[in-house]
């Protein structure tokens, strides 16, 4: 029965974390990264795109002090990509959990964290302006900011998270609860417990 728990759990962390996480940030192929904060500025991007780059997966990483924690309300940036005048993409990064946070390098005491803003899909042939800015939240101290393009990328069933986050709750709660079951059926039986002493004080006989 533990295995099983066990399983349940690591079925569950796979559909609703790792296989999210793994589409969102490796499907496709890397159209390229572009910065786009600099000397405490943003600046607007343009990207020549093709159809045939369809769906373009766009995410964006920023670099801030390692000892910065993110915010816990508001939005840190603001995404918005336009092509012909017309909006296709607008979305706040809240970057809640820290979708991937690592260090940049252990010499240096700073640390990338990235958000998925979404797909472009469907995608025209022609120029993509993309404006990233600041959100309203407060803090953190941004240093770097830059964007991501993925083309071909794959898009993640949205019934799957909640599949995996049920399964991962259910494994972790059955498996903890074998451990309490083991121990009250080894209370219970008593062949698990020591056989009295035969001799001596206490013993089933009087010695004699």
């Amino acid at each position: 029965m533990r295995l099983l728990f066990l399983l349940i759990l690591f079925a569950g962390l796979g559909t609703g974390f790792i296989y999210p996480w793994s589409i969102s940030n490796f499907s496709g192929r890397e159209i390229g990264i572009w910065p786009v904060y600099r000397q405490g500025r943003f600046e607007p991007v343009d990207v020549q795109l093709t159809s045939s780059d369809a769906p373009v997966r766009v995410l964006v990483d920023v670099i801030t002090n390692a000892n910065d924690p993110m915010p816990s309300d508001g939005a840190v940036l603001t995404v918005t990509a336009s092509h012909g005048g017309r909006t296709v993409l607008a979305e706040t990064l809240r970057f809640a959990g820290n979708l991937e946070a690592r260090e940049k390098s252990p010499q240096i005491a700073e640390k990338i964290s990235r958000d998925d803003a979404g797909l472009i899909d469907p995608v025209s042939d022609g120029a993509y302006s993309f404006v990233i800015g600041p959100g309203d939240a407060e803090g953190p101290r941004i240093k770097e900011v830059e964007l991501i393009l993925r083309s071909g990328a794959g898009e993640v069933d949205p019934r799957l998270q909640p599949i995996g986050i049920s399964l991962t709750a259910i494994g972790f709660i059955g498996f903890v609860l074998t451990f309490g079951r083991s121990r009250s059926d080894r209370s219970q039986n008593p062949n698990s417990q020591p056989p009295p002493p035969r001799w001596g004080r206490g013993g089933g006989t009087d010695g004699k």
